[in-house]
């Protein structure tokens, strides 16, 4: 018995939200022996380490229709899987400090209100009210979309990966992929150290190892991991039952409410690319600075936990989602620097287009990962 089966209809390598979603949306379509690997414990990537938060506020319009598409998902997730992810559509709120942000994030609201996104700017005082942990000082308004707002990942993840089984998908947990096997420009199999298995299709939804998986097939995946941190604090007392996600954009401080305390993070630009996911402190001052310019009510709470994760970062900041031309049949779904956990949805079911043969409800061609080597560039301004 080697713990997975000898024969595939395609394997989904990576047990995050990218993973199940991919693998339910598959099998949900009638697809027949999907296989799903994951070398850990489902969730135990960078799906369980993210912030959570859900939301279309983008500048870019693929990313806009996948993050409103995702949050259509996330709002029927309870009654179309069973299970209960604690979503708070509390909105994301943008604290802009520069007129350049301002100029930028205005074409922003234009371009997503135009899409169907509820989005609007506000004048400071307005995201005050909104919220009241902010300070003022420097602001020059805020933009803020009500439909947004945070969810449980490792709930989303476990929802997917119940139904997808229900469905027939058989998951393998505690399997690493050490190789593909072609025959000419064909895939023929998946090896794993605990077996191999006979497949024609590969999926990889490897996140921050997705590179080295896309080199097993020839393929280059150009993601890096980087880690980023987040920290808990202590109950907050009158904490706003509706504070949304507040993200001072010049700095990317950000916070939403996390049980009866707050979640807390920022970008480290010290940070170098690598799988460290160990914690250090050496991001805190800068994050204390942070608190005292835009919200110094933080200074006075104390940490009780956090942890440290990997986001996977492509040179636009922009996902790579597509199928490859030099080897059939290897699809991929990675990159998404640091927003892939909101568009886990909607990219399942591009994925599960794109296997098909079917038309996705948006055309993701710019994303394929020829468009570096054709520096054809797709940047993401509103990135945290």
């Amino acid at each position: 018995m080697t713990g997975v089966p000898g024969r595939a209809g395609v394997v989904v390598i990576g047990g995050g939200v990218m993973g199940t979603s991919i693998a339910y949306h598959l099998a949900r379509a009638g697809v027949a022996d999907v296989v799903l690997v994951e070398r850990d414990e489902l969730a135990s990537g960078s799906t369980s380490r993210a912030a959570g938060g859900v939301r279309a506020q983008f500048s870019d319009e693929l990313n806009i229709q996948l993050g409103a598409r995702s949050l259509e998902a996330f709002a029927r997730f309870g009654e179309e899987t069973g299970h209960d992810i604690g979503l708070h559509r509390v909105g994301y709120l943008f604290l802009l400090s520069t007129p350049e942000e301002v100029e930028a994030f205005e074409a922003g609201v234009r371009l997503q209100n135009g899409l169907g996104v509820p989005s609007r700017m506000l004048d400071p005082a307005e995201a005050r009210r909104l919220s009241p942990l902010i300070t003022t000082d420097g602001l020059l308004a805020a933009a803020f979309s009500p439909d947004d707002g945070h969810c449980t990942p490792e709930a989303v993840v476990h929802g997917y990966a119940a139904a997808a089984r229900r469905h027939g998908v058989k998951v393998v947990r505690h399997c690493e992929v050490t190789g593909l096997e072609t025959r000419g420009d064909d895939i023929t199999a998946v090896v794993t150290d605990l077996g191999r298995i006979d497949t024609s299709a590969v999926v990889c939804a490897a996140g921050a190892w997705s590179r080295a998986v896309g080199a097993m097939a020839g393929v280059d995946l150009p993601v890096e991991p980087l880690r980023r941190q987040i920290a808990v604090t202590e109950p907050v007392p009158d904490l706003p039952p509706g504070l949304p996600m507040t993200i001072d954009f010049t700095s990317s401080l950000y916070f939403h409410t996390e049980g009866p305390g707050l979640l807390v993070g920022m970008s480290d630009p010290d940070e170098t690319t690598g799988f460290a996911t160990e914690t250090h402190d050496r991001w805190i001052p800068r994050l204390c600075e942070a608190m005292e310019h835009r919200a110094p009510a933080l200074l006075d709470l104390r940490r009780t936990g956090g942890w440290a994760g990997l986001y996977e970062i492509t040179p636009d900041h922009n996902a790579l989602i597509g199928e490859a031309s030099s080897v059939s049949r290897f699809l991929y779904a990675t990159g998404f620097s640091g927003h892939g956990f909101l568009q886990g949805p909607a990219v399942g079911e591009v994925v599960r287009d794109l296997f098909l043969g079917h038309d996705p409800f948006v055309d993701i061609t710019p994303l394929r990962a020829e468009r570096f080597a054709a520096d054809a560039l797709r940047p993401e301004v509103n990135c945290v």
